[in-house]
């Protein structure tokens, strides 16, 4: 699997580049604020439709321009994919993989897989709950389209509630539709929490091991899925985690309705990180936190590499920099067998350590 070629077009400060990258290993090197950065997000958003830094597609569009172009030719399964997306601040987007429509994120997963790693990942452990529910689902949207797709629909289903709920006090009779949305919320959620319970177990199977060997075989790390208490087998029957949804939301009726908040569902889950039985978010050192987050990444992208039985394209911005020189050779002797794009800023030249192609990133253009 891998990005042969790309055009941007009005994409953040790219006017118009076009660029055919190596198949193996492309570092990519310049000054903070020059486009490095933006270059990677434009190939995670190739894969799945969605951006890891942006809110809106707005966002991704110049700021002295109306649209935006990009363009992949990718080489995936075997096949050649050409895939189109064209960004506007006055209508849709339009998406088209071979020249046949892409109705949504899940057309492009089915081309592309990439596991994007940034500086603020390595404090993925002691960041909030919101944080690794974002990890599971960035990478579980790109690997089943069915999580995607139910995603989507809890997303949408909580807003709504989210609005109801604000709103009853000026506007009692909105409470009525509660049980409307608490249903699809139940229903939408099930499906979350299966495919969630699953990735964990697999996310700690590779993570265990990758962490046992950076950390010089001292540690052990463990992963804790964790969602609505009332859930007692997370990977069991869906039918079984809806009704036990629903008691859950049951009993926190009367509090959601007197706070005017959300207070039970999927959107509370979160993976709690043990490294030798203790919590690391409260007790790991700067050095265990940051080995734990690598494994989450790696085995990451060994959870791909299964699925799709070829290696992700792997997206490093700017981390080897903010590691010692032993996790840095440890990240560069476990990332081999797949196409990787590395950034780094001019005085860090990795392309003295690595064979591949080298770019130089200057506002927005390749020199």
């Amino acid at each position: 699997m891998r990005v042969d070629a790309l055009t941007l077009e009005g994409w953040r400060n790219y006017q118009r580049q076009q660029l055919t990258f190596d198949d193996g290993c492309n570092v990519i090197y310049g000054e903070n604020a020059q486009g490095k950065t933006n270059l990677l997000e434009a190939i995670v958003y190739l894969s799945c439709g969605k951006s890891p830094r942006a809110h809106g597609d707005r966002e991704l569009i110049g700021f002295d321009r109306q649209d935006a172009l990009l363009t992949g030719q990718i080489f995936s399964r075997q096949r050649e994919f050409v895939t189109d997306i064209r960004l506007s601040r006055s209508k849709r987007r339009s998406m088209t993989v071979n020249g046949v429509k892409a109705k949504n994120g899940a057309a492009l997963s089915d081309v592309l897989h990439t596991v994007f790693f940034a500086p603020e990942d390595l404090f993925l452990i002691r960041a909030g709950a919101a944080e690794r529910r974002r990890f599971m689902d960035m990478s579980l949207c790109q690997l089943r389209p069915r999580y995607a797709e139910a995603l989507s629909q809890y997303s949408r289903l909580y807003d709504h509630k989210t609005r109801i709920l604000r709103d009853s006090e000026d506007k009692p009779e909105l409470l009525d539709l509660l049980p409307e949305f608490n249903e699809g919320l139940c229903r939408s959620g099930a499906v979350l929490i299966g495919y969630r319970a699953r990735f964990c177990a697999a996310l700690a199977e590779y993570a265990r091991a990758a962490h046992y060997e950076c950390s010089g075989q001292r540690e052990e790390l463990t992963l804790d899925y964790q969602t609505v208490k009332t859930v007692t087998d997370p990977m069991g029957r869906q039918e079984d985690i809806y009704w036990q949804l629903r008691q859950h939301m049951d009993e926190h009726q009367t509090a959601e309705r007197a706070s005017r908040l959300c207070l039970s569902g999927a959107h509370k889950d979160d993976i709690e990180v043990l490294i030798n039985g203790r919590a690391a978010k409260q007790y790991g050192s700067q050095g265990q936190v940051r080995t734990a987050a690598l494994s989450l990444k790696l085995a990451e992208r060994e959870i791909h590499r299964s699925a799709m039985g070829e290696y992700p394209v792997m997206l490093l911005d700017d981390v080897l920099s903010e590691l010692d020189p032993r996790r840095q050779e440890y990240v560069l002797n476990r990332i081999s067998g797949g196409q990787v794009f590395i950034t780094c800023c001019e005085n860090d030249r990795l392309d003295t350590l690595l064979k591949g192609k080298v770019f130089h990133i200057r506002g927005g253009e390749v020199l």
